[in-house]
C-alpha cells in the first residue's frame, strides 16, 4: 500500500493523467468528425470524371485560379475546397465570374450538371474538402420547420432577413434573398461559407439541423407573404415609408381638391 501511495505522488503522475485526458477528448472527438464525413461523402466520382474536370478547369478555370488550381493574383487556391465549393459556385452561375467587384453575380449556368459534377471531382481530388451532400440530406420533407426556423434566425437572420429576403453588408456586398435557391445549394452555402458568410460545419449546425434549416425555407417560400403585400419583407422600415409616401400623397391629393372646390 505504502509503495502504491508514493507512485501515486509521484511528481508525473497529474502530467500523465492530463496526457492520457486529451488523448481520450482528441479520439472521441476525431470518432465524431469522421461520423459526420462519412455521411457527407456519399457522392462519389469515377477517375474519369476527375479526368474531364481537369480538362473543363483547365480550359475555364485556370486563367483566373491557376494550373493545378492553387491561386493567383487574381483568384485563391482550391486547393481543400472540396467539391461542395464547385458545385455550388459554378452550379449557381456564379462562376466563372463575368466580371470583377465585391460579390460574384448570380447569372445564368454555363455547363450542364455533368461537367459540374465533373470539375467538382476535380477540385475534390486536389485536397479533402466539404463534399456535394445526398439527396436524402437535404430532403426537406424529412427536417422539422419550426426548429429549423429558431435555428435560422439565430445563424442567419441577422444578414439574409428573418423572411430569408436577403439584406446589404458592407462595401458593395450583400447576403442574397433565398427564395429559389435548391435544397443542395443552401446545404453547400453552410458548408462551405461562400462570399461573406460563414462557415457552418457539422460541428457548429449538425447535418440534421441544416435539414430543418432548409425545412425552414422551403416552408416560407411555398406559403408566400400571409399579411398581402410583403414590401420587400423589410418589417416596420419599409412598412413605415409606405404609410408616409402613401398618407402624405392623400393628404396633398386632398389638398389641392379643396383648394380647386373654393376656387
Amino acid at each position: 500500500m505504502k509503495a502504491l501511495s508514493q507512485r501515486r505522488r509521484h511528481p508525473l503522475a497529474a502530467v500523465a493523467l492530463l496526457l492520457m485526458a486529451l488523448l481520450v477528448t482528441g479520439g472521441i472527438y476525431a470518432v465524431a468528425s469522421s461520423a459526420n464525413e462519412a455521411k457527407a461523402q456519399a457522392v462519389t466520382f469515377t477517375a474519369n470524371d476527375v479526368e474531364e474536370g481537369g480538362k473543363l478547369f483547365a480550359a475555364n478555370c485556370a486563367s483566373c485560379h491557376g494550373m493545378g488550381a492553387t491561386g493567383s493574383d487574381a483568384a485563391p487556391s482550391l486547393v481543400g475546397a472540396g467539391a461542395a465549393s464547385v458545385d455550388f459556385q459554378v452550379g449557381s452561375g456564379r462562376m466563372p465570374m463575368q466580371m470583377d467587384g465585391p460579390q460574384a453575380q448570380v447569372k445564368p449556368v454555363q455547363f450542364t450538371d455533368e461537367q459540374v459534377g465533373q470539375m467538382a471531382a476535380y477540385v475534390a481530388s486536389l485536397g479533402a474538402g466539404p463534399a456535394i451532400p445526398t439527396d436524402e440530406m437535404v430532403d426537406a420533407s424529412e427536417g422539422d420547420p419550426a426548429h429549423g426556423g429558431e435555428l435560422f434566425r439565430v445563424n442567419c437572420a441577422m444578414c439574409h432577413n428573418a423572411a430569408a429576403a436577403g439584406g446589404a453588408l458592407t462595401r458593395g456586398k450583400y447576403a442574397p434573398a433565398i427564395d429559389g435557391t435548391s435544397e443542395r445549394h443552401i446545404y453547400e452555402a453552410m458548408v462551405t461559407g461562400p462570399q461573406n458568410m460563414p462557415v457552418f460545419s457539422d460541428a457548429n449546425i449538425t447535418p440534421e439541423d441544416k435539414q430543418d434549416i432548409i425545412a425552414f425555407l422551403k416552408t416560407i417560400e411555398s406559403q408566400g407573404s400571409p399579411g398581402g403585400a410583403a414590401l420587400g419583407s423589410l418589417g416596420p422600415v419599409s412598412e413605415g415609408l409606405f404609410i408616409w409616401v402613401a398618407g402624405l400623397g392623400v393628404i396633398i391629393a386632398f389638398t389641392v381638391w379643396l383648394t380647386s372646390r373654393s376656387s
